[in-house]
């Protein structure tokens, strides 16, 4: 299964004091690959998109996700945003967004491992404080569909 996540309202965007110490920061956003986080975009970015493939199958009648890309247990799987600042080569994690599996249609989750389609998530990566989303993030903040 294909999975787009497509990020918009970075928090390093606007004017003002919270915005200029992430973009000072060197603040950066990705999906996190198994403990990696991977394709960072910075926090002043106008948008950001990830795609990658996750794996889908069927166990007991039930729908279950998995891949490098995929954490928690069977269940209650979910994708991570991991916001951190970088420095050369490290990547010092501070924050992350979960994206529950659960909070997805299961029709909409059917569908797209049945025919192939892509999963496309969309959010926006400020919080409701002014600074990068994290925790977990619920519909209507987030909104799934295929394409």
């Amino acid at each position: 299964m294909h999975i787009r996540i497509e990020g918009s309202d970075l928090p390093g965007r606007p004017g003002g004091a919270q915005a200029d110490a992430l973009r000072l920061g060197n603040v950066h956003v990705g999906v996190q690959r198994k403990a990696e986080v991977t394709a960072r975009v910075g926090a002043d970015a106008p948008a950001a998109t990830w795609e990658f493939e996750v794996t889908s199958r069927e166990v007991d009648g039930l729908l279950d996700v998995g891949g490098p890309y995929v954490h928690g247990r069977p269940g209650a799987r979910f994708l991570y945003l991991s916001w951190g600042t970088v420095d050369g080569a490290t990547f010092a994690m501070f924050r992350r967004a979960k994206l529950l599996f659960g909070d997805i249609p299961t029709a909409l989750l059917r569908t797209a491992h049945d025919d192939g389609g892509v999963l496309v998530a969309r959010l926006g990566l400020t919080g409701a404080d002014g600074g990068p989303r994290c925790a977990r993030v619920r519909p209507p903040d987030i909104t799934w569909q295929l394409a």
